[in-house]
């Protein structure tokens, strides 16, 4: 279902396809490289929605802090509404954001909960993985 290289977080996409009407998904990283993709899209598309989810997670959080009259804001989730379905945008606390999107028929309370819980599994695998100083404790 995704397309994705040996040893890479793909794997967080799979969930999330499995829903009724999810059309596609791409896992990217903050500055909009893509890390994986469903099947659904050709890797220039794949790149595109990854280039764009960025750069309005961008627009988002200065809107967010904006409104909030503060310099900065921590981005939680985007959800955008077309006459073509929702695009459901969420970041992870390292540095990477899954996007998905489903036709109009989609659950979205359902996407938001997958989506939400992949970021978490991604989240819990990046710490276990995380490199360990000698003391045992993480590196700084």
């Amino acid at each position: 279902m995704t397309s994705r290289d040996p040893g890479d977080t793909a794997w967080v996409l799979d969930p999330i396809l499995q829903i009724p009407h999810v059309r596609a998904a791409v896992l990217l990283t903050r500055d909009g490289l893509v890390s994986g993709y469903s099947d659904a899209l050709s890797q220039p598309s794949a790149e595109r929605v990854a280039a764009i989810t960025s750069t309005v997670q961008g627009a988002c959080r200065t809107a967010a802090a904006a409104f909030a009259d503060q310099d900065s804001a921590v981005l939680r989730q985007v959800v955008i509404e077309s006459d073509h379905g929702y695009i459901l945008v969420a970041p992870t606390a390292h540095g990477t954001c899954v996007a998905a999107f489903g036709d109009p028929e989609v659950r979205l309370d359902l996407l938001g909960h997958r989506v939400h819980s992949q970021v978490a599994r991604l989240g819990e695998k990046a710490m276990a993985a995380a490199p360990r100083g000698a003391d045992g404790g993480a590196e700084a």
